[in-house]
């Protein structure tokens, strides 16, 4: 039974953790499926305006059946706010994402991402959602490895090295040379592509910030997150609208171009929106955009594997200090959960009192009413047992107050 209790804490404490590790295997094959689907030619507006009508018609049902009765009235200001969210997430990130995507590689794209714990720790900052104390050891951790994460994304772009062979990726360029990742890029194509995926970036911790304020009045995660998507689905079709004029491209059919379009709806929108949701209720917007490191080491190996990605010595450098500056922000949360953890047991033993002295002096007199009714039918009560009919009343105080009405 102890064993079995200790393993129920254990993944109740590691629960965070695995959900926002899987979703970063959910964000690698997202990458994946869609440069093979941008290759291929399908334009990045439409691919957002299917992506998110993918996800509302996931999500959506279970939203309507399962938060009927807990769904918070919707008002003006909220209703704002997830407007702004559609347009930061959906719009605004997602099609700069998929520009730049188009214009580097995956494992290139990931690399850029790894400025978003850095970003959303500063906008945190700056929007009193985290408190830095420069002189605690845990507030010291986070903002180093903020920086040691950042500078691990800038080795990874900046240097490359040597190219490391491995021989399942030899076996890809022998039979699909190409796919490479950006094999007929330019020098300019990649400059445009990480200005693209900074935007992308920086749209994406405001998200998860404004997703954070939103989430205290409108806690419905489900709900929350099928507006999101709805209005996103929205949004994205007046844009595509104006910046694609051939009907052609709305065309779709059981290729590649559905399946990019349905994994990123299903997995990276719908059941991402709704897990990082019920993370950041918990442990807030910097645990949850921590992880985003992981995603790119994924994708560096499933590119080498799927897209016959080049990995250079400078990559595998890059992801070494990107995975030591995790660990020091990961610590500095967990240091700062168990701080909490411990004032809000104290301010719960705190919060219990002794009965009030009105209460007291009210047990007392009730006590004094008795004693002649009880003479009078002839049943003598005794001192102590006056005491012992209010238990809740200090010994010592009782004492004083019987002899003073005697």
């Amino acid at each position: 039974m102890e064993n079995n209790g200790c393993f129920g804490t254990f993944m109740e404490k590691a629960k965070p953790y695995i959900a926002m590790i899987c979703l970063q295997f959910g964000y690698a094959g997202m990458n994946i499926i869609t440069k093979v689907s941008l290759n291929r030619g399908m334009s990045h507006y439409v691919l957002v305006v299917y992506r998110h009508a993918f996800a509302t018609a996931v999500i959506a049902p279970f939203a309507l059946a399962l938060e009927r009765k807990v769904r918070p009235k919707m008002t003006f200001p909220i209703f704002m706010q997830i407007f702004v969210l559609g347009l930061l997430g959906p719009v605004i990130d997602q099609n700069f994402y998929y520009a730049g995507l188009k214009f580097t590689s995956p494992t290139f794209s990931c690399a850029m991402s790894n400025m978003l714990p850095a970003m959303t720790f500063v906008m945190a900052v700056i929007f009193r959602m985290e408190k830095v104390d420069i002189r605690k050891v845990r507030c010291q951790a986070k903002v180093v490895g903020t920086i040691v994460t950042v500078a691990g994304a800038m080795l990874m772009t900046l240097y490359k090295g040597h190219v490391i062979n491995f021989i399942w990726s030899e076996h890809m360029r022998s039979y699909a040379p190409s796919t490479g990742a950006a094999t007929g890029s330019t020098d300019k194509d990649w400059l445009k592509g990480s200005f693209l995926l900074i935007i992308a970036t920086l749209a994406w911790a405001s998200f998860f910030i404004l997703q954070a304020v939103t989430l205290r009045r409108y806690s419905a995660q489900l709900s929350l997150t099928a507006l999101v998507c709805f209005l996103g689905t929205l949004q994205s079709i007046a844009v595509t609208f104006v910046m694609e004029h051939k009907p052609s491209v709305w065309t779709i059919g059981w290729d590649m171009n559905l399946l990019a379009a349905a994994y990123a709806g299903i997995v990276s929108s719908s059941i991402a929106y709704y897990v990082q949701g019920l993370v950041m209720q918990k442990r807030g917007p910097v645990f949850v955009t921590a992880f985003s490191p992981l995603m790119m080491i994924i994708v560096a190996i499933m590119g080498s594997f799927i897209l016959a990605e080049n990995i250079y010595v400078g990559g595998v450098l890059g992801a070494v200090l990107i995975v030591l500056g995790l660990y020091f922000v990961l610590w500095g949360k967990y240091k700062e959960y168990k701080e909490k953890e411990a004032e809000e047991i104290i301010e719960a033993i705190k919060g219990v009192n002794f009965m009030p002295p009105i209460y007291e002096e009210m047990e007392v007199y009730d006590i004094e009413k008795q004693k002649p009714e009880a003479n009078l039918s002839g049943l003598p009560i005794s001192e102590p047992c006056m005491i012992a009919m209010a238990v809740k009343v200090p010994i010592n105080s009782l004492e004083e107050e019987v002899k003073g009405k005697n």
